[in-house]
């Protein structure tokens, strides 16, 4: 267990050990009670089953809890196995490490499998989630359960963002004696266990494992782990490229649970045959130098721990989590921070949103960006961070309950944190509560500004080379009055020439001593977009530079001069608007592609489509319950070039009008499983659309795309 205290770890080990024992023992009942259930806020019943991974339910996460279990390769015969697989590939150029210093964050949160447990989303609106990513090099999902899986949801969102994730493998406790007993009995079974490690990684898609051995040995099991550490090491390279294998500072070479802080002969041996190790966090300031002195060329791989709830880490974490950063980062060691669920879980005021946006900037001035996107084509943001009050595509609301689901995390923009200390300037953030263009969010853009004045926000810092073909743009704006919003683009050239590009909607003057060039965009015609969305659009032939800012811009047109306000308006409306200064827009995605790069959907009849456990319940007289699992696959037996469906269903009844379709919700695998859904008793037949959505942001047309219809007399 990665321990927080003041007192020296073994006294806490002495001390804790009966509490902790009861503790597990309530806790293991508690997890087992609680996971059957749809939402993680409903309370159980009386006589709630124990969880069955067999059993067809809603699609979980979770974790293995027993050696045996792991052995039997149980996980992959459960109903939920084909739901846990990442859909999204690691976005790098490069499957090896930066040459610098990194940053692990580790997610210690409640014991983890929380509201990221539905692996189909939950209802919490106000769910954890992380969507700093451009800081981050590492994600780490831990628990103190032996092995540790982590939710999909988690791995889909970092590999977008350029990030890679490891689950944790820990002993712990009474319980991990007899693992390790197990474990390390000889070289061959220490082997064996290692393969099974390698083998959950590679068929769900994430990128290694943390390694945390915290038990006391006998010094005959020492070379036994090495060959466990040193195999599953070497596996995980040969089977997933730019995997990694990372030891954490607990059991030394003498086999004593002796935590050093540092890196030394007691704890490099685990270090040489491994990926990196994970530093306890109670180091003293002149450790991390005297660690990246035994490194020598390998000090980036050497991860000091700041734990941020601060009990016993160097700096206090917490909000001063940046003090021991400025540390590591002048010694030239790399940083891994645990637990950063602390705002979360403390409240930390004056809200979860504007308190993780202040800590994680802080992060940012002392670490800086580590993560630049664009990076490839096509790139599509519509600034979802995962939870939200509804759920919109192309313009329309097709939800209105809440939700939450970190893998629905687009591109997060790199907004720099203000605490609106000056109310008269513009406030930009991440809203879930207005209406969105995509997904449940959008950036809005509120306050005051002069009808000569601009404003600009940092949106993206990209690496993004551009060929012969020029690249075309589209964003979404809603706005009121005369306020208007445009994009600044940023572009270098081989030779270090810097070229600013302006897209707006309306020409002003006042921009052209600002930028190179200024573009007017072209409003694209799309049928079907809700009322008030304005789509934006431009192309841009910029051979051979690279685009590395995107911002957006504030500004506001001339009414008298503007085609977009209705000519209608009074001579007093027009006044009102030219001497006011409140400014209010609302962005709500970016696409940028190549010209000619588009999504094409697979006609629906390539498409194989089934209904499985497929299982009817009764309700009131009024009608029923149905519950199913619904897979499809391309028929030609290739792998879809899609990872993400929205799913809707129609309930047809003979002789009345056909219903609208309904919204049930989103895949990241080509299987999605209905829950207790009602189904009245006029209903003869329900019809089911899987609808594809594009990496730019396209979606298929309902009626072209595969369905599965389901007769109820059947």
């Amino acid at each position: 267990m990665l321990l927080r205290a003041y007192f020296s770890r073994e006294t806490l080990v002495s001390l804790l050990k009966p509490l902790r024992l009861i503790h597990r023992k309530a806790r293991t009942f508690f997890l087992f009670f609680k996971m059957s259930q749809p939402d993680s806020d409903q309370s159980s019943a009386p006589n709630t089953p124990p969880f069955d991974p067999s059993r067809p339910d809603v699609p979980i996460s979770y974790p293995i809890k027993t050696l045996e279990e792991l052995e039997s390769r149980s996980y992959f015969e459960s109903f939920h196995y084909p739901f846990n697989k990442s859909s999204v590939a690691l976005q790098s150029r490069s499957s090896s490490l930066p040459n610098r210093p990194r940053l692990i964050v580790c997610h210690d949160m409640s014991g983890g499998y929380g509201d990221d447990k539905w692996v189909q989303g939950g209802t919490n609106p106000n769910a954890y989630a992380i969507w700093h990513w451009y800081l981050i090099d590492i994600f780490i999902y831990f628990s103190h359960s032996l092995v540790t899986v982590p939710p999909p949801c988690w791995t889909n969102t970092a590999h977008k963002h350029g990030v890679k994730v490891l689950g944790t493998f820990i002993t712990e406790w009474d319980e991990g004696k007899r693992v390790c007993n197990k474990l390390l009995s000889t070289k061959e079974s220490a082997e064996r266990y290692a393969g099974y490690l390698k083998e959950l990684a590679v068929e769900l898609g994430f990128d290694g494992w943390l390694i945390n051995m915290e038990v006391k040995l006998e010094l005959d099991q020492i070379p036994n782990l090495k060959a466990f550490l040193s195999s599953l090491t070497q596996m995980m390279h040969s089977s997933v490229p730019g995997s990694l294998v990372i030891w954490y500072d607990s059991v030394t070479t003498d086999g004593k649970l002796n935590w050093q802080d540092q890196l030394n002969e007691k704890n490099k041996p685990f270090f040489d045959i491994s990926d990196g190790i994970f530093m306890n966090y109670t180091w003293k300031k002149n450790y991390p130098n005297l660690s990246a002195a035994v490194a020598g060329e390998r000090k980036f791989d050497v991860y000091m721990g700041i734990d941020v709830f601060g009990r016993g880490t160097f700096g206090g974490g917490q909000w001063n989590t940046n003090g021991a950063l400025d540390v590591l980062k002048n010694d030239g060691v790399s940083a891994a921070i645990f637990a950063p669920g602390w705002i979360y879980e403390t409240n930390q005021p004056p809200s979860f949103q504007t308190a993780q946006n202040h800590w994680w900037s802080l992060v940012e001035k002392s670490w800086g960006i580590t993560q630049n996107y664009p990076s490839v084509l096509p790139f599509y943001s519509n600034f979802d961070q995962g939870h939200g009050y509804h759920v919109s595509i192309e313009g329309e609301e097709v939800s209105d309950a809440s939700w939450c689901n970190i893998s629905s995390q687009s591109f997060q923009p790199l907004l720099a944190f203000t605490d609106n200390s000056t109310p008269d300037g513009i406030l930009v953030h991440v809203d879930s509560r207005e209406a969105s263009y995509s997904g449940g969010g959008n950036i809005t853009f509120k306050g005051n500004l002069d009808d000569n004045g601009d404003f600009t926000a940092r949106l993206f810092q990209g690496d993004l080379l551009l060929g012969d073909l020029p690249l075309h743009f589209t964003y979404s704006v809603r706005s009121d009055n005369n306020s208007r919003l445009g994009l600044f683009l940023n572009f270098v050239s081989t030779l270090n020439e810097i070229k600013s590009v302006l897209l707006v909607s309306w020409n002003s003057n006042q921009f052209s001593s600002k930028f190179s060039t200024v573009i007017r965009t072209c409003q694209l015609e799309k049928p079907g977009t809700a009322p008030g969305w304005v789509i934006e659009e431009s192309i841009i032939r910029m051979k051979g530079y690279r685009l590395t800012e995107i911002h957006a811009v504030c500004y506001k047109s001339k009414p008298e001069f503007d085609e977009r306000i209705p000519k209608s308006k009074s001579s007093q409306d027009t006044s009102r608007t030219q001497n006011s200064t409140e400014y209010y827009a609302v962005l709500g995605h970016i696409s940028i592609k190549t010209c000619g790069q588009n999504s094409e959907f697979p006609p629906s009849d390539s498409w194989l489509v089934e209904g499985q456990y497929i299982q009817w319940t009764t309700g009131s007289k009024d009608g029923k319950s149905l519950s199913l699992k619904i897979t499809w696959k391309l028929k030609d037996g290739n792998d879809s070039a899609f990872s993400t469906y929205n799913i809707y269903v129609e309930k047809l009844a003979e002789g009345k009008p056909k219903e609208e379709h309904s919204y049930l919700g989103v895949a990241r695998v080509e299987a999605f499983y209905v829950h207790n859904m009602a189904v009245p008793s006029d209903t003869s037949s329900i019809k089911f659309i899987i609808q594809v959505c594009g990496g730019d942001g396209s979606v298929q047309k309902l009626d072209d795309s595969p369905v599965f219809l389901l007769d109820t007399e059947a």
